[in-house]
């Protein structure tokens, strides 16, 4: 591992520290800021030639400012002859406009892609897109990670009869992974009927397959932002008669009124990732936290070795 090389941006630090940790390496050094006019500064403070570096830099809220911190250091680590930078994003923002589903919109998820491969990344490792097809929108090798295995291995802990669960997907883009928890879990599948009215506004109507009334619901997402579609879909299966709800999603993006509705919502539990950092204002009692540090660890080492990624996902 003497050629490996780990940077951190200032975007999840506590992350970056337990991947090092899992790695057996120390954090590389690096110094970033701002200049007096808000520009950002960033200069790699040890020898990175013909080294293999990885960045690791969720574009998490503030998203433009840690984005540009991400495309400097790629640009530093470019200059200073490294002979691979692998951008390292556990979350990708800009990632809900895939699409152009109306006239004189852009597809903002394609536009950050080619910024970061211009930039220099060589490699992207990142963690369940909001949508897989982002994937194609690199220039470069993407390895995405699925966070399924651990929030998986949670509820088995819990040891909750399949007779019991039910795994609920809150809108219809959700099912391929509520199918993929029930293979693991057991359990039946419901799915939620959403309707969009806006970019802001859901409504959710019905409640498919099930049953729900007396089950412990578990909701399986990509990301909760401003709750509204999570509550809403937690609302409609309480009334259904579910027993418990858990809900479980990997990027706890938890802005506006998130916080707020989580509290008031019929949830008994919120389970997230430490894709995103969390601050001490948002841990509500309900909120649990898991860390996928050790899947993002073995997946740096299977780059760095030239070995398989997508290994650590067979069933076997």
């Amino acid at each position: 591992m003497r050629e490996l090389k780990i940077f951190s941006g200032r975007a999840n630090r506590p992350l970056a520290s337990n991947i090092c940790r899992f790695l057996n390496l120390s954090p590389g050094q690096i110094t970033l800021g701002k200049f007096p006019d808000g520009e950002n500064y960033c200069k790699i403070d040890e020898d990175v030639r013909g080294r293999d570096v990885f960045l690791i830099q969720p574009t998490c809220p503030p998203v433009n400012d840690n984005l540009l911190e991400l495309l400097i250091m790629i640009d530093s680590a470019k200059r200073a002859s490294a002979a691979r930078v692998t951008a390292v994003i556990p979350y990708f923002g800009y990632a809900r406009q895939d699409r152009k589903d109306e006239g004189r919109v852009p597809i903002t998820a394609k536009l950050v892609a080619n910024i970061i491969t211009r930039a220099g990344a060589d490699r992207v490792l990142t963690m369940d897109l909001h949508a897989a097809q982002i994937q194609g929108f690199f220039d470069v090798p993407v390895d995405h990670l699925y966070a399924a295995p651990v929030l998986n291995e949670y509820f088995l802990r819990m040891e909750l009869p399949e007779s019991d669960l039910v795994a609920v997907s809150p809108d219809e883009g959700s099912i391929k992974r509520a199918i993929g928890h029930v293979k693991r879990l057991g359990g039946n599948l419901a799915i939620v009927d959403k309707r969009r009215a806006s970019a802001l506004d859901t409504k959710q109507q019905n409640i498919i397959g099930g049953p729900v009334e007396g089950r412990v619901a578990l909701m399986f997402d990509d990301m909760i932002s401003t709750a509204g579609s999570i509550c809403g879909a937690a609302k409609l299966v309480k009334e259904a008669g579910a027993r418990e709800i858990h809900v479980a999603v990997t990027h706890g993006v938890l802005c506006g009124p998130a916080i707020q509705r989580l509290q008031e919502a019929p949830v008994t539990s919120v389970v997230v990732t430490d894709t995103i950092p969390l601050p001490p204002e948002k841990m509500i009692p309900k909120i649990k936290v898991l860390t996928v540090a050790p899947l993002l660890a073995e997946a740096i080492k299977r780059i760095h070795h030239d070995q398989s990624v997508s290994q650590l996902f067979d069933d076997s």
